[in-house]
């Protein structure tokens, strides 16, 4: 499909919304249509990878302070989910997927979604100020204006790679645990942001292969819409296999175990052969994109669950007595191995 036919998609998708927004204003709203602003399931896997990026620093937070850093972080996400519905309303108003949002529904104005999302943002970003330092409140800030201004109001509809550049947002929780922890960004979670950001692709490229014609009718250049489903499969493959060798990073750099490196190995070889399946599949095999896509969800848990559990503290310990006692925040370097005892590691998810 040409950019003259996904713009004059995204023209319909406009006109259709044209009819909903006045009814829009008029809507009878109740709390359960502000919580699916949020996009629950969305936030509550943010909160579970910022959880495990927090859990695996260095550094302990008393059970107070790790309350409000996870009630900020759950907010921060449900903030960039209220925009990102209110940004798209028009074209969520002609997908199928995305009919039945409070928005096209007449449930809530969009005036409404955006003072909504606006607020909730400003509260999240000073909360984890308040509650921990800067450099997290400011990347959950950077997250936030990222997955808004960046990915849904200008990539998601003028290119094919909206979902590559846009899935750093969704890649970034597990920094900010970390970073509410230590004061700083480390290797470790720079790790799990990359391991995300290589998942993000294949999975979300794996759901769109199912809905081209939904994407085509709302003018947003996915790559099964512009580039086709063969391309598309081949982008999967290659996209998969960096991820499987991402994977093996938190065992090769010895902040993970031989639990957590079985794992990711047997996860990984699982996820190449579907990806490889899919990639020799016929085009009328809808069953080969459905199966990797909610494979790659199975994945992403099971991988950063065993991170989770893994008992590598040992490696991990040694890996950070040798930064020449190096302090990270306000811990002096001699409380680090008793912490490292403890470490963990996470991910996250996002939704286009």
């Amino acid at each position: 499909m040409n950019v003259k036919s996904i713009a004059g998609g995204e023209r319909r998708a406009r006109f259709a919304f044209s009819s909903h927004s006045a009814h829009s204003l008029a809507g009878h709203w109740s709390v359960s249509d502000f919580v699916a602003l949020t996009k629950p399931r969305v936030m509550m896997l943010a909160v579970f990878t910022a959880l495990v990026g927090l859990s695996s620093a260095p550094v302990r937070l008393d059970p107070l302070t790790t309350l409000a850093t996870v009630l900020a972080i759950a907010a921060g996400a449900g903030a960039a989910g209220v925009l990102n519905m209110w940004y798209d309303a028009d074209i969520d108003a002609v997908m199928t997927r995305t009919a039945m949002r409070p928005i096209p529904r007449g449930k809530i104005s969009r005036f409404e979604a955006l003072v909504f999302g606006l607020v909730l943002s400003g509260f999240a970003v000073a909360v984890l100020a308040l509650a921990t330092n800067l450099t997290a409140a400011a990347l959950l800030a950077c997250t936030i204006v990222f997955y808004i201004a960046v990915y849904t109001a200008w990539l998601k509809r003028a290119t094919r790679q909206n979902i590559v550049i846009g899935g750093a947002a969704g890649a970034l929780p597990p920094v900010i645990g970390w970073a509410a922890a230590t004061g700083e960004v480390g290797l470790e979670p720079l790790t799990l942001f990359l391991i995300i950001f290589l998942w993000t692709p294949p999975h979300f490229w794996a759901l769109a292969l199912n809905r081209t014609d939904d994407y085509a009718r709302a003018g947003v250049p996915m790559l099964p819409v512009v580039a086709g489903r063969a391309a598309t499969t081949r982008q999967i493959l290659i996209y998969s296999g960096l991820l499987v060798l991402a994977s093996a990073l938190p065992w090769v750099l010895g902040f993970a175990g031989t639990v957590y490196g079985a794992i990711a190995a047997i996860c990984g070889a699982l996820f190449l052969l579907l990806a490889r399946q899919l990639n020799r599949s016929i085009e009328a095999d809808r069953r080969a994109a459905h199966r990797l896509f909610v494979f790659s969800i199975f994945y992403l848990f099971v991988l950063f669950a065993a991170l989770l559990i893994d008992h590598g503290g040992e490696s991990f310990a040694s890996m950070r007595s040798s930064h020449d006692g190096r302090t990270v925040g306000s811990v002096h370097a001699e409380l680090l191995p008793g912490a490292a005892r403890s470490a963990r590691c996470t991910v996250n998810f996002s939704e286009v």
